[in-house]
């Protein structure tokens, strides 16, 4: 799907310091990510601190979103849970006409075997018309979706499109690339293996940094879909040292920290993840002033 190629971004969600939820300053991130060339942007996923959102304030920031968005950038909305049951709702009760997919995370916590992450997205593929981005993200969820699953899903529900693998094991990412069906496509979700997995077959990334600086990690994606492997790593190099920096304390924080010295927001989390520490900030302002 043309729509996923390139560099989406994971948009945060700005807090005020009483950590309500500072709208204007997502409005301001969506209209520089977008005039800084990302391709599409992520609603609601992990990034977006999602778990710590009222329902209230979800429909809020989507409707932010669209607005500040005017229809210029395809969109795709965060759904996801460990209850099968509640998700499938979830998916029945949402309006998904205004997006091109639900990015969906394999269960976490619960810890499933792979008959249970295929079953659970059977589950959902099976109740909705909408397509769906598969998400492997075993540092966060427990439990990894191997390739064995992933291409059976790939090849058995025809509305479940991609993966956002996340996996460390890069070789995992080669095997479903190898072995995927046409039509079928495999995203980054890691900032660090973005323009590996563009260069071995990739549709390009779901990116945090991204949206720090959309201009550099968007051309470096374009150059490597373009084949111009030199040049690309040449900004993949001269990005890792920031890249490898804002998770250092965990995400959001560190991606917090970087729009906050870009000026568009405020460093804030909702426990029980917290912003960044000073040593961190300062760190990130020095890295960003060498870009």
């Amino acid at each position: 799907m043309n729509k996923l190629r390139g560099t989406g971004i994971a948009l945060i969600t700005p807090f005020n310091q009483d950590r309500s939820i500072d709208y204007p300053a997502l409005e301001k991130l969506v209209d520089y990510s977008t005039k800084g060339g990302v391709e599409y942007l992520v609603c609601l996923g992990t990034t977006a601190e999602t778990p710590t959102l009222t329902k209230d304030e979800k429909k809020q920031i989507v409707s932010t979103i669209k607005s500040a968005n005017a229809g210029k950038l395809p969109l795709i909305l965060g759904i996801g849970g460990n209850n099968t049951e509640e998700i499938k709702q979830e998916f029945k009760d949402t309006d998904l006409s205004d997006f091109t997919a639900v990015l969906s995370a394999s269960p976490a916590y619960n810890k499933p075997n792979q008959e249970g992450i295929y079953q659970h997205y059977k589950i959902l593929a099976e109740n909705t018309d909408a397509d769906i981005i598969l998400y492997n993200v075993p540092g966060r969820t427990g439990s990894n979706m191997e390739t064995a699953t992933t291409l059976r899903l790939a090849n058995d529900l025809k509305n479940i499109i991609a993966i956002k693998e996340a996996s460390p094991n890069f070789l995992q990412s080669t095997e479903i690339l190898k072995d995927k069906p046409d039509g079928f496509e495999v995203i980054s979700g890691d900032d660090e293996f973005g323009l590996p997995m563009t260069l071995a077959g990739g549709k390009g990334v779901i990116s945090v940094i991204a949206q720090g600086l959309p201009e550099q990690y968007t051309e470096m994606i374009r150059l490597g879909l373009d084949r111009k492997v030199d040049e690309a790593y040449k900004l993949h190099y001269k990005l890792m040292e920031i890249t490898r920096a804002i998770y250092v304390e965990g995400n959001p924080a560190g991606i917090k920290s970087l729009l906050t010295h870009k000026g568009i927001c405020k460093p804030y989390t909702r426990l029980p993840l917290v912003h960044a520490s000073d040593d961190l900030s300062n760190k990130i302002k020095t890295l960003l002033e060498k870009i």
